[in-house]
């Protein structure tokens, strides 16, 4: 069994270049990387397109980096909770995609099953659907959405081993797991890091497969 390399903070900022594409774990903040995020705050690292749920807080979170003026794109679902993103927005310093929570899921989980899209009617008849190809399937009208995938992921979990099985608690799962799939290099953030073995393997919810450095 190949064990993961345990790096620091600063070694997994440094793995993140200007103009990459780089998707962010949480909700809120809540199940966020933060150590990893401060680390790449102090980098000025910038010209990112940021994929994530939401952009957090002006002071929490990927917020934090918006804040900072790292990030030129961003893909979320929401962002009323950062002020800050919606000052640049309105600038038009920072590019603003806001996608359904459902919708940008799915099209994470597209890129890492290898699919070419999904199909959902979410956003039919919005904006949503402007410059987007529509299918008919079954005599329903759907939109197709194309997969997202990212240059780097960093995520964060509650338990890893150092094969890099991961193990999240309670709200801490949401984005973390299937953002670990569309990613050429994932980076997780741990709370705690065991042996290999000290744990039932029946009790990972991430397979070490998709690990590639831990952030204790």
């Amino acid at each position: 069994m190949q064990l993961k390399p345990t790096i620091t903070v600063e070694d997994a900022a440094s793995k993140v270049s200007s103009g990459m594409t780089v998707m962010i774990g949480g909700f809120m903040a809540v199940g966020s990387p933060l150590k990893i995020i401060d680390a790449l705050v102090q980098s000025n690292t910038d010209d990112l397109h940021v994929v994530c749920n939401d952009s957090g807080f002006a002071d929490q979170g990927c917020g934090k980096l918006i804040s900072n003026r790292q990030v030129s794109k961003l893909t979320a679902s929401h962002v009323g909770l950062n002020p800050e993103t919606g000052v640049q927005m309105n600038a038009g310093t920072l590019a603003v995609n806001l996608v359904p929570q459902g919708t940008l899921i799915e099209q994470i989980r597209s890129a890492g099953a290898g699919l070419g899209g999904v199909l959902t009617q979410t956003g039919l008849g919005t904006v949503v659907e402007e410059g987007k190809q529509k299918v008919q399937c079954a005599g329903l009208e759907y939109l197709l959405e194309m997969p997202i995938a990212a240059d780097v992921a960093l995520i964060k979990a509650s338990i890893v081993d150092l094969a890099g099985n991961c193990i999240f608690k309670k709200t801490t799962k949401n984005f973390n797991p299937v953002m670990a799939t569309a990613a050429t290099t994932v980076i997780v953030e741990t709370d705690s890091i065991v042996e290999v073995g000290e744990i039932e393997a029946d009790s990972f919810m991430l397979p070490g497969t998709f690990i590639d450095y831990i952030v204790v």
